[in-house]
Formats: structure tokens, sequence, C-alpha cells
């Protein structure tokens, strides 16, 4: 019997039920998505880190390392392995197609992961294993022969395998570069056999270690050792592994803010709308009492509701957090295009099934808590309906305004709202949450088509980068700027206490690059003293007027400059002109030309050129994604304001029955009634409204912070955004107070009328 009522008064109150299992599955389904995400990228790459080696420091010299070197490296205390390390980028021939050579003497560090083909052989004195995502991309096939162009040099081999190198777990050819592009640049191992009779000699300009030692530790150490101040990077320094734990990282925070939106406004949702249908079915509860059911009975019978939707939701919830976890981890989806991984395995943290559970455990407890009210009392009084709690007059309402100013419609609303706070309370909030994601993801875009505009189409003002031979003098350097009428940059690495940054020195007189203030300006480069990029001034609380110390790698001498501006920049730099750097004492050496001319010919000075166009290529994967992100969070935004207020609305419908048959009674017609209920509505969306717009701009501003400080972007959105968000909202809600309205042709004034007081 209990059963049959079960789900006859399911289907009864369907749309409640629908939408409570709609808000948990969403809820649910974002969490363990997110949570999927990172905790399978961390686990897979992880896997590839094991596998293949991946360094924990590398220590880097232009002039190159010997085996004494790497023998002294190896002594050391907590050094469990290390070998010598090359990787240059070097060019197809035939092609603008640029490959990062690469060679390792030991491949248990910084090794590959075989695909295809033959596995590594380090005594293949004409082997290559190449990248298999760029070997797709290009129909390169196992047995091909290719020819890499090193400044005048040519190094041709045979395609023995397919790999992959954790090394290149993100293969950009630098930071400029937003993504991967496989069509256009990838990387190929070779053996150290096929290097040296290439050079001549042996050549590595790395040591790559393993090693559990703190970086403090382990650099003093290496200096000690080496008897010179030594580049040495960690791997969070490195692009393949700080990029990916950044994702790792995001994926954790997504996974803490947005479920939270949903999950609250769900069980808010779940306990108004159990106590609804219990107060519905308080009839009935008597009823079930007269015939002899037992009050425990009675409370297993209601809670199953409860334990139903919940189990639906989260069933639904976790089906839909696969769903959007292979949609983020896989080969062709959007982590995909970013990193290139052998494995993509999902895994479901065990901290998610704890919290499942406990979710479904407090939703039994509404359930419980909201038949228990009903059960109160004897099984007579349980059998007369629910009566909505009187309206009592409040203090606003024996004012002047509120009698003299007032019309009734305004006058009914405000004593409703008043009077319903929590349902007032929670139709705000799924306003306000519904603003927040719509703000969130439009002013995302416009905060990224911003930094895309003025980083990379206005501030690249230059057709080619040439990039120079570590050998080129001032004078070489000097003449191929004026040949080419470009400006040039002398980057180098220098450590401020133990962080190691960026040095640039720029020569601009050609307008070549621009480069940006915090506010996004232009600016042009002073000669009386330096720039820092944004994370060096707040990391070190550097202001203009404030002094810098800094020490160049490979010397025992630091340099104390003066900051007179903060810009923001893709690296972490100091930035300063040539001039200045002249004033100050600090040596520099060229390593890139910039110039309009498309035609580069070649010379032995150049090592390898870069287009502005590859670089802007690779934002078609990024836009791609970004559009992909906003109309998710944009088609959440709209289903959870229609779940939240249509739900939210039959309630107040519900409780205002009989007041709304008593104006049908004196005559109010429908159409009256139902600008009533819209009315209301759309008070609280203007309220929800002014809320929900700062609300979205500050969460947008921690994402900003928390996910991508790399990127130093400024928070920008456009009058459309603001525009946009407001509409939706309004539209969603104005539509949904619609078809509530239209509930009004079905009052039966006379049974509303008749329940007892």
């Amino acid at each position: 019997m209990l059963t049959r009522k079960l789900w006859r008064t399911m289907r009864r109150y369907r749309a409640q039920f629908i939408s409570m299992i709609v808000m948990i599955a969403i809820g649910i389904g974002v969490f363990t998505g997110f949570s999927m995400e990172w905790y399978s990228l961390k686990r897979n790459t992880d896997v590839m880190y094991d596998e293949t080696g991946f360094a924990d420091y590398r220590l880097v010299s232009e002039s190159g390392f010997s085996a004494e070197d790497l023998d002294t490296v190896l002594a050391l205390e907590g050094v469990k392995d290390a070998t010598r390390y090359l990787s240059v980028n070097t060019t197809v021939k035939n092609s603008e197609d640029v490959l990062a050579l690469t060679v390792s003497s030991n491949m248990r560090v910084s090794g590959v992961m075989s695909m295809q083909g033959a596995a590594y052989d380090a005594s293949d004195p004409d082997g290559f294993w190449l990248s298999d995502q760029y070997a797709a991309k290009n129909d390169v096939a196992v047995g091909d022969t290719l020819t890499l162009v090193y400044k005048n040099m040519e190094i041709t081999g045979t395609v023995r395998g397919l790999v992959k190198s954790a090394e290149y777990l993100i293969c950009l050819p630098d930071k400029t570069q937003v993504m991967p592009d496989y069509n256009t640049y990838g990387f190929v191992y070779a053996s150290p056999v096929l290097l040296e009779n290439a050079l001549g000699f042996p050549f590595y300009t790395q040591i790559n270690v393993l090693s559990d030692l703190s970086k403090k530790d382990f650099t003093a150490a290496v200096d000690t050792a080496l008897g010179t101040t030594t580049l040495i990077l960690s791997k969070d320094e490195v692009v393949s592994y700080s990029e990916a734990q950044g994702e790792v990282n995001e994926g954790k925070t997504m996974a803490g803010v947005l479920p939270v939106l949903f999950l609250a406004i769900a069980i808010l949702t779940m306990v108004t709308t159990m106590h609804r249908l219990t107060a519905s079915e308080k009839t009935q509860i008597g009823t079930l009492k007269a015939l002899g059911f037992r009050d425990r009975r009675i409370m297993l019978h209601y809670t199953t509701y409860a334990l139903f939707i919940g189990l639906a939701g989260t069933a639904a919830g976790i089906g839909l957090g696969y769903l959007l976890g292979w949609y983020i981890m896989n080969p062709k989806g959007a982590m995909g295009t970013y990193l290139d991984m052998r494995d993509w395995k999902l895994y479901m943290p065990l901290y998610c099934w704890i919290i499942l559970i406990f979710i479904n455990a407090f939703l039994v407890l509404i359930g419980f808590l909201s038949v228990r009210a009903m059960l109160r009392g004897t099984a007579a009084d349980a059998l007369r309906p629910f009566t909505p709690k009187t309206v009592r007059r409040h203090r606003v309402e024996n004012t002047t305004f509120w009698k003299k100013k007032l019309s009734f419609g305004t006058k009914w609303n405000l004593r409703d709202c008043l009077s319903h706070k929590a349902r007032t309370g929670m139709t705000l909030f799924g306003i306000i949450g519904c603003m927040v994601l719509l703000v969130g993801a439009l002013g995302m875009k416009d905060t990224l088509d911003t930094f895309l505009d003025v980083f990379y189409t206005k501030a690249i003002h230059y057709e080619t980068r040439i990039n120079l031979d570590a050998n080129v003098t001032e004078e070489e350097a000097a003449a191929l700027t004026e040949r080419y009428e470009g400006d040039w940059c002398a980057q180098s690495g220098v450590q401020i206490t133990d962080k190691a940054v960026t040095l640039e020195v720029w020569h601009v007189t050609r307008d070549k690059v621009r480069f940006t203030d915090r506010d996004m300006r232009f600016i042009t480069l002073q000669n009386d003293g330096a720039y820092v990029c944004d994370r060096i001034a707040k990391e070190h609380g550097v202001k203009a007027g404030d002094t810098l110390t800094f020490s160049p790698y490979g010397e025992h001498v630091s340099y104390t400059v003066r900051v007179i501006g903060v810009v923001r920049s893709m690296n972490e730099s100091i930035v300063m002109t040539d001039a200045y750097a002249a004033a100050v004492g600090i040596p520099y050496h060229v390593t890139a030309v910039y110039t309009d001319a498309v035609e580069v010919a070649a010379d032995p000075l150049i090592v390898n050129t870069q287009t502005r166009q590859s670089i802007i290529d690779s934002f078609g994967t990024f836009t791609k994604l970004l559009v992909t992100m906003v109309f998710l969070l944009v088609l959440a935004a709209v289903v959870l304001g229609i779940v939240v207020l249509y739900n939210l609305g039959v309630m107040s419908y519900t409780e205002r029955y009989r007041e709304m048959a008593t104006l049908k009674v004196l005559g109010f017609r429908d159409r009256q009634i139902g600008r009533l209920l819209v009315g209301q509505n759309l008070w609280l969306t203007v309220l929800g409204a002014l809320i929900g717009l700062p609300a979205g701009v500050g969460v947008l501003q921690y994402l900003l912070v928390a996910l991508a400080p790399e990127y130093e972007m400024k928070l920008t959105l456009g009058p459309l955004t603001y525009g946009v968000s407001i509409l939706l909202t309004f539209g969603v809600s104005l539509t949904v107070g619609l078809m509530i309205a239209r509930r009004n042709k079905k009052i039966d004034m006379v049974e509303a009328l008749k329940i007892p007081e």
C-alpha cells in the first residue's frame, strides 16, 4: 500500500521532485567532474613523470657541462641520478616547422615513452625518435628520413620510433605561445652518438638531476662542488611541470567553488520543498495515523522520498561527473589539446565518495525532520489540513509612507516577502547564483579577449623573431638589427634571493615590441630605472621608487637597480633598457632580434626564427576551449535560474493559494493576480542583480588570481557582459513568473475558502 502511495505521490509532485534531483545532480556532477579531472590528471602525469624520469632540478650553462661535471653532481649526497641533457630548437629542412632536438646521455633521467616502432637505442648513429603528436599532424611515419637545420649545419636521421616525453608534456617553443601547435612544433630525441657525429664533440647545456633535496640545499651543494654560481631550475619552474600542476590546482579550486553554489541551493531547496510536500500531505499523514500506522512507519515512508531524491540525484550526478571528466580528460578534449599524455584514465578520489555519503545522509535527515513536525499531536490533529502561518502585521505597515504612498499590489508583495523570509532569501540566493555564473562566464571571455588583444595583437608589433646564437658578439647583433631594421632584446637568468627570474634588456627604437603597465596601457621604457613584472612586485613588495637586488648566474656579484614602474608580462622578469643596463654596469648578451622582415636569410649567427603568425595561430584552439566553457557556464546559470525560481514560485503559489482565491472572490481577474506574482519575482530579480553583479566580479577576480597568476591578466568586463547578464537573468525570472501566473486559472475559490481556520 505505502509503496503504491510512494509512486503516486512522486507522480503528483513530479515537477518538484525533478527540480530537486536536477539541482542535486548538477551540484554533484560539477563536484565529481572537476574532482576527477584534477585527480586523474595528477595520477596520469605522475605515472609519466616516474616512467620517463622527469628531472627534479636542471643545471643550465650556455658553455656546456663536461663528463667530469656530471660525475661531480652524481657524487653529491642526496642525488639519486643525473644526465647531461641538450635541447635546441632546429628547423625542419624545406619547411618552417621547428623541432626541439633533444639528447639525454642517461635515459633513466629525462627519457621517453615508446608509442610505436623501435625502442630508443643510445648507440644508433642516425636514429630519431619523434613526437607521435607531431608525426600524426604532419604525416610522418616510422622509417621516414628527417633533416634538421641548426645554424648552417644539417643533421639527418631516420625515424626509428614515435615517443612521448614528460619533458615536453606541454610542448611550447616558449612562453609567448599559449597553446601547443603540433602542426608546426614538436620534439625529436637523438642518440648521443648522432650528436657527437654531427658536432664532432659532445655538447650538453644542462645537467638534469633526480633528487629529494630542497632547492636551497641542492643549490648550495652544487655551487660548492662546481665552484661557481649555477643557474638551477627546479621542476616547479619548468612549464611541463608547473603548468600541469597549475591545471591540478585549478581543478581543485573549481571543485570547491562552483559545486558549493549548486549544492547549497539544492539543499536549501530540499528543505523548503520537503516541508511543503509534507504540509500538503498533512491530511494523508493523519489518515495513515487513524488507520493504525505507527509514527515510525510513517516517518520511514516519507523519509524514503528524501532518500530517493538523494540517490537519484547522486546517480545522475556521478554519471554527469564522469561525462564532464571525460569531456575534459580525453586525448581530443580540452586537456588533450594542451597536454601530451599517454594515459587518459579517469579516477574518482576517495574523499568524493565520503562527501556523497554525507550529502545523502543530510538529505535523509531533512526529510526526517520535515515529516516529524507533521506527526506531532493526535490523529485528529494531523487530519486537519495544513494552514499556512498567519501573516502578522509588521512595523513598517504603521508608517505614513506605507499607508499613503504604496499601491495595493506593492503592499501585498512586500508583506509576503517579510512574512516568508526563508523562501524570499532562497529566491534571492538563486538569482544571485545565476548572476554570478553569467558575470563570471562572460567576464572571463572579456578578460581573455582583452589580454590576447593587448599582449599579442597590439604588443607584438613585429612579423619575425630572429633567435641568435649564444656566441654572437654585440657588434654582430647590432649589424643584424640594422640589416633587418628591427629592435633587439638580451635575456638571461638571474636570481632574487633563491628564485630564478628573467632579466630582459631591451633596445627598442622602431616600436617592434610594446610594454604595458598594470592598467594595460602601453608605456615607453625610460632610461632612468628598471621595471618589474606584476608577480615580482607582489611577491617582494616592490613598488616604484624602491630598489631591487639580483645576482646573475655564473657570477659572484650582485646588482641593485631602482624600480620606476610595474609592467604586466608573460615572463616573470625584470625589464630595463640597454642604456640603463650600461649605466648600472650590468652585462648582457643579445639573444633575439624583432623585425618586420618575413624572409630571413640563412646565417651562422641565426639559430632559428619564429613568426608572429605562428604565435597567433595557437590562439585558435585556446579560443574554442574558451567559447565552450563560456557556453557551459551560461547554460548552467540558466538551468539554475529556471529550476530554483520555478520550484520556489510553485511554493509561493501554494502558500498564497487562499489569498489569491480571496482576491478572485473580490473581483480581481487572473491577469491582475498574475501581475502581482510576476511583479514580486521582478522585484527580487532587481535586488538579486544588484548583489549578484559585484559578487560575480569578486568571484571572477578571485579565480583570476587563484587559477592564472602567471598570465598577469587584468579583470575586464565590457558593457555587453553587464547587459547580457542582466537581460538573461530578468528573462529567466519573467519566463518563470509567467509560467506560475498561468496557474491562477485553476484556482478553486470554494475549495480554497472552505479550509478551516
